[in-house]
């Protein structure tokens, strides 16, 4: 504006003096006349597309939700048709402060090892209660591809079957295997400090050829990549997870792992996860045939006083003679086997629905009548409706005058 007045002062013409600064007439003029600076007039507020969600999002991050993904995916649903970026920049002022850790990453060949891994989640009943869920977690290093199952129990059994289905999941298996010092892989400490195995477990990782590597004790960061990807499941899939039964979960988790997990560009890669699985598939070993896994695939149940055991909220029977003892389950598409290590009780075809109960053919054969439990109760037995049969008044009338004679 200095420049302006000097200008003016010295004899130059509107137009000359804006030709000579650059700015237009106008803006001269408007200095010229002004007595002292001129105020810029604000410029309205352009609404932006974020703001018929921006109730939602404050709802979804006072739950702790800051996921962009999930919340753009969210928001879409509800009919935003904005950018990600615009999301972002409105999100990270509401974001909590993170203390950076330093750590060193290491790399390995394709085929070389998997990291695996419990994590526990919670979700919410319909009767407003809360539970726990598990999530057998496992990566492969070097493609970053990604299995995920939800189990009720973090038992050995469990965490074998999800292995087995994990390698099938692959395409083979890594030569080893990262796990911290769980109790369903080591069992405790000798006196020297070694690592004393689960023998089921070792039993089942020398059948499959793939070696047991431990984390550092109280050095979970050793393994961050399945650590990263729990906490990945947990922010990404966890919060917008709407189910009615585990196999329910698991049907939706795997399909988020095959259209968002291992579709994603990694941040360390920069590789899409399945892209590299498909170069990585051919360096895993081969899965053993299925008979010898076929003992890892059965479920440990007690067999109850009356000869039943229970499995998944149904019972099936057994002879009378393995009352109290423990035997296996292993369930198939229609059938359910009944195994006492390697000879096999009884096949039960498989219930279709909570509550049912099978009986073995002579179950309590040799149990004396105190011992043998109370024998079915004979029902009653509800009809159908009984329908009245309809008459006219002249049949009523015939039947009074026959009493009446």
């Amino acid at each position: 504006m200095k420049q302006i007045f000097e200008l003016k002062g010295q004899g130059r013409s509107i137009r000359d003096i804006a030709r000579t600064l650059g700015i237009s007439r106008n803006t001269v003029r408007k200095y010229l006349r002004s007595p002292g600076i001129p105020k810029a007039r604000p410029r309205p507020r352009r609404p932006s597309l974020l703001d018929p969600f921006k109730e939602h999002m404050q709802a979804r991050m006072a739950e702790g939700v800051f996921n962009c993904e999930v919340l753009l995916r969210e928001i879409r649903a509800l009919g935003y048709r904005g950018g990600k970026t615009i999301l972002k920049d409105y999100v990270k002022p509401f974001r909590p402060l993170r203390q950076p850790k330093a750590t060193v990453r290491f790399e390995t060949e394709p085929g070389e090892c998997a990291q695996v891994d419990f994590g526990c989640f919670k979700y919410r009943t319909p009767d407003g209660r809360t539970r726990n869920l598990w999530a057998f977690v496992m990566v492969l290093s070097w493609s970053r591809a990604t299995y995920v199952e939800f189990v009720r129990r973090a038992d050995v059994g469990g965490f074998i079957r999800c292995h087995i289905k994990a390698f099938r999941h692959f395409g083979g298996v890594p030569a080893r295997c990262l796990y911290d010092n769980a109790k369903v892989v080591v069992v405790g400490r000798d006196g020297a400090g070694r690592p004393v195995f689960n023998s089921r477990f070792l039993d089942f990782s020398l059948r499959v050829g793939s070696d047991i590597t431990l984390c550092r004790p109280r050095r979970a960061q050793t393994k961050g990549r399945v650590e990263r990807t729990i906490k990945y499941v947990r922010d990404n899939f966890w919060p917008t997870a709407r189910f009615t039964d585990v196999e329910d979960l698991n049907r939706q988790v795997m399909a988020w792992v095959a259209s968002v997990a291992d579709r994603r560009l990694h941040g360390t890669t920069r590789e899409r996860p399945v892209d590299r699985l498909a170069r990585e598939r051919p360096l895993l070993g081969p899965l053993p045939p299925p008979e010898r896994l076929a003992t890892f695939l059965r479920e440990d149940r007690r067999v109850g006083r009356d000869g039943f055991v229970q499995w998944e909220q149904s019972w099936y029977g057994v002879p009378c003679e393995w009352a109290g003892r423990n035997v296996q389950v292993q369930p198939h598409a229609d059938l359910v086997e009944i195994w006492d290590g390697d000879r096999r009780l009884i096949i039960h075809p498989r219930a279709t629905a909570p509550g049912q109960r099978f009986r073995a053919p002579g179950q309590w054969a040799g149990l004396s009548i105190e011992d043998r439990p109370p024998a079915d109760r004979p029902l009653a037995v509800q009809l159908p409706s009984v329908e009245v049969e309809r008459r006219s008044l002249k049949a009523y009338e015939e039947v009074m005058e026959v009493v009446g004679r």
